[in-house]
């Protein structure tokens, strides 16, 4: 019996995938759950699994289509067991070069059958682009499908030229043009809808930012004396990010304005703090939310900044992993920034930005000391935020983590 592969529910507001990927093909054997295509929407890259153990009967949504919630991926054979591969013929002795009239051309790469039919959108693209012959690609796919690495790796030769001559014609060879020196690929979903909501922010949010620093000298003592204890009574490492996430919902409970969104004429308050956390991965930037954020303690924050770190890394955050943040914390410290301006996670009207600790000399009192210092970034839509609103929530945040007693006591 055929059972249908659907695209699931892909989240608040998401409404539709590109197909990334099959990760089995037809007349693979799968398991119940097992991971069949990789799906790519506009937040977060998923796999969707078979609903049943069986063989993939066909799939009807190749690679590169764009498909709807509740669309037909394919079809699974429920309780099929694959057949087994058709051996390769074994090739015949050669022949012996006296019994041989004249010398034998080398054989031709295999053609790749119905090739304008066989080849899914991403590679079609890319054979169009480059003005390539497909069944002159030596193809080594599935079934003699040829895939994009086959493609690349004849356009770096700079063999299967529409153009080029056949393969008997006269031996003058053609004097091999010069190394590729760029590579043009489609740019993924993510990519572009990141790109495209990063320029709307730009274009409808009056966005400024406002920068302070502060002294990372306490938070960091703190840090080295209890590290340890807190990482054996609550198996998750103690990092920066708690502290931050924790000084952040003080202070949104001081400037509702921050926590705020503007729909229509209306401004929506919120009531609870949903707090995104930026997470780099190979497909862009992703920010999963830690939902009710201001229920949780310090190490229950810990543990879902590692483990949304773990699943990003991995490709496993879900859609509802990155829905209904209220403000985002982003973290390019991590990779050495010193000072940037974030951009606004629309419908969020505002955004803290971390940067590197670095050890500058500041004046304590009337003397100069040397000191860990985090420079700060607040960006905010001041259609909903003033000025002095921001500055005193960045001056809150910068409070409450050169005091962490003030975490404590929320003060």
């Amino acid at each position: 019996m055929a059972i249908e592969i659907k695209v699931p529910v892909l989240g608040e507001s998401v409404v539709e995938a590109t197909v990334a990927r099959w990760i089995k093909q037809k007349g693979d054997a799968v398991a119940a759950d097992e991971a069949i295509v990789e799906l790519e929407t506009d937040k977060v890259s998923l796999e969707v699994p078979s609903p049943v153990a069986g063989v993939i009967e066909d799939i009807v949504a190749e690679e590169g289509a764009v498909v709807g919630v509740d669309a037909l991926l394919g079809l699974v054979t429920e309780g099929a067991v694959a057949s087994a591969k058709a051996p390769q013929p074994k090739h015949a002795d050669p022949v012996p070069a006296a019994a041989a009239p004249k010398a034998v051309a080398p054989a031709a790469p295999a053609p790749v059958a119905e090739a304008s039919h066989a080849l899914s959108p991403a590679v079609r693209k890319l054979v169009e682009e480059n003005n390539m012959n497909p069944s002159t690609i030596v193809a080594t796919g599935k079934d003699g499908r040829l895939t994009k690495a086959d493609v690349k790796d004849a356009i770096a030769k700079g063999i299967g030229r529409a153009s080029a001559p056949a393969a008997s014609a006269p031996a003058a060879i053609e004097p091999r043009k010069s190394d590729v020196r760029e590579e043009r690929v489609p740019m993924s979903r993510l990519r572009r809808i990141i790109a495209q909501r990063l320029k709307d922010a730009q274009n409808t949010a009056a966005m400024l930012t406002t920068f302070n620093e502060v002294d990372m000298t306490e938070v960091m003592k703190l840090r080295a004396s209890y590290k340890d204890d807190f990482e054996k009574n609550h198996g998750v490492r103690l990092g920066f990010m708690g502290f931050f996430v924790r000084a952040v919902i003080n202070a949104l409970d001081e400037f509702p304005a921050v926590n705020a969104e503007i729909y229509g004429d209306e401004i929506i308050y919120k009531n609870f703090a949903n707090i995104g956390v930026a997470v780099g991965t190979p497909q862009g930037l992703v920010v999963p939310v830690i939902k009710d954020a201001q229920e949780m303690t310090l190490a229950g924050i810990e543990t879902a900044v590692t483990d949304f770190g773990v699943r990003a890394r991995d490709g496993k955050l879900g859609p509802t992993d990155m829905s209904g943040g209220t403000f985002t914390i982003s973290n390019g410290g991590v990779y050495g920034s010193l000072m940037s301006t974030p951009i606004l996670n629309p419908p969020q009207s505002a955004i803290l930005g971390m940067h590197k600790i670095q050890k500058r000399p500041v004046a304590i009192g009337d003397n100069v000391e040397i000191r860990p210092m985090m420079y700060l970034a607040l960006s905010y839509d001041h259609r909903i935020i003033d000025g002095r609103e921001a500055v005193s929530f960045l001056v809150r945040v910068k409070d409450s983590i050169e005091d962490p007693r003030r975490l404590l006591l929320g003060v």
